[in-house]
């Protein structure tokens, strides 16, 4: 056996040049890198000024963005939109909704899902508590990712080195006194998040708001949170919420993957 035979090439199939440019966009977004042209044709073998014309054809649309090398290419902010609009309007969402309603009937607070765009965390869902003390905020809002529940819990499923690229680019702006801003504290945090399986806003992003987030198992982007003013939500009394919290992000997966009725939830 020739162990040093080259892998064959991607293929991008697709009976007309539109469906190989939509292989070529789902090429460029199952990476978690930036990618370069001559990257593209040593991959696809596909000749240079074909994959050349089908980059600026998606650059055009929006779709792509090159970068300031003028060499590399990443996603662009229509294909977030669309990715985003796809997750918040997807067939099960009434599903989804179910489970975050009857998980909110449980725990009496605000209760989220959330998931990365770029480097912020949306709202895909929310369903507010019926207190009238509350910090209310809809679906499709955006917080930041390295003072946010969610975001420093995805983020923890993350190589060091891909957190760094993110955050490199991300504004670690200061929001509270106990805003972490410093990229080798933020590490170690990250590290903690892991480990324990959980991640807590003790008032990070704004002032008098707890909040505490866990993974949507097998979903390393998907988060289910929980959040209330301090005087209602103390950080030793939300890690008493897990349990409740894990259940959630349990039933949302299924939902996920089998698209289950919510009436069966």
């Amino acid at each position: 056996m020739d162990l040093t035979r080259e892998p064959d090439p991607t293929a991008l199939n697709g009976d007309t040049p539109t469906m190989r440019l939509f292989s070529l966009l789902e090429l460029i977004a199952a990476k978690d890198q930036l990618v370069s042209l001559q990257g593209l044709v040593e991959e696809t073998g596909m000749p240079k000024p074909t994959l050349h014309r089908m980059l600026q054809q998606l650059e055009a649309a929006g779709l792509l963005i090159r970068q300031a090398d003028g060499r590399h290419y990443g996603t662009g902010a229509r294909l977030r939109r669309l990715a985003e609009n796809l997750l918040l309007n997807a067939t099960h969402h009434g599903a989804r909704h179910a489970v975050l309603r009857n998980l909110v009937e449980e725990l009496g607070e605000s209760c989220n899902i959330t998931t990365l765009s770029g480097n912020e965390v949306v709202y895909l869902d929310r369903v507010e508590t019926p207190e009238p003390l509350r910090f209310y905020l809809r679906p499709g809002s955006r917080v930041p990712v390295h003072c946010s529940a969610s975001g420093k819990m995805i983020l923890s499923q993350m190589s060091p080195a891909q957190r760094r690229k993110l955050l490199a680019h991300a504004p670690l702006k200061q929001y509270t006194p106990t805003t972490v801003t410093e990229l080798d504290a933020l590490e170690e945090e990250f590290k903690r998040v892991r480990r324990n399986g959980y991640a807590l806003d003790d008032e990070e992003f704004l002032p008098g708001l707890v909040c505490v987030a866990v993974l949507v198992p097998g979903r390393a982007n998907l988060c289910v949170a929980v959040q209330a003013p301090v005087m209602r939500l103390t950080p030793d009394k939300a890690l008493q919420l897990l349990p409740a919290l894990q259940r959630a992000a349990e039933a949302i997966a299924r939902v996920e993957s089998e698209g289950t009725p919510a009436a069966d939830l």
